[in-house]
């Protein structure tokens, strides 16, 4: 009785998924498309020919595309592939370059001179692949003004002009007005 329930709990345990990858006996697919460990494929074949061919090759029958018609798998090491596929997603990881959105914030009554070490900073910014997120915040009286301050973020994007590019126009959101700036390309 022992025995039996060995046997059943071995049975469970080999068909359960250890990852999102079919391997050997998990693979209950009628025909499948098989590729050797080298890379040169194999052809059609029913799945217990290519389970077969793994085996006298002491490898895994591992299935790569399961959406494919008729589904690919692959003969070669389980452990070794997991690996492979780990170091690529690291690898990608690795070359993906996250944008940051910096803010810059002016008044309507900023003199030239300030909007102009605003604009160096933005060009900073800029030249490190981020993006630029300019506010023109207006208080108390100011908001009366609000049209004739757009002149303002004008200058600001005339100044970086040669390095950048408007991505938002200006737009007011409530007490202030916002332009969003990035990277010329």
């Amino acid at each position: 009785m022992t025995i039996f329930f060995y046997l059943l709990a071995l049975c469970i345990w080999r068909c359960t998924t250890i990852s999102d990858l079919f391997i050997n006996e998990q693979i209950r697919d009628k025909e499948v498309r098989v590729i050797s460990e080298d890379g040169e494929q194999l052809g059609i074949m029913s799945s217990k020919d290519a389970m077969k061919l793994a085996k006298e090759a002491g490898l895994d029958l591992i299935k790569i595309a399961p959406t494919a018609k008729p589904p690919v798998c692959k003969i070669t090491d389980y452990g070794k592939y997991r690996y492979e596929q780990a170091r690529k997603e690291k690898d990608a990881k690795k070359k993906q370059k996250v944008t940051e959105v910096k803010e810059i914030r002016i008044s309507p009554n900023i003199d030239d001179n300030d909007l102009n070490t605003k604009a160096n900073q933005a060009r900073k910014f800029i030249a490190k692949g981020d993006k630029v997120k300019v506010t023109l915040r207006f208080r108390g009286r100011e908001m009366a003004h609000m049209s004739t301050s757009k002149g303002i973020l004008d200058d600001f994007y005339a100044k970086l002009e040669d390095v950048a590019v408007v991505d938002k126009p200006a737009k007011v959101e409530g007490r202030s007005m916002v332009m969003f700036l990035s990277e010329k390309r």
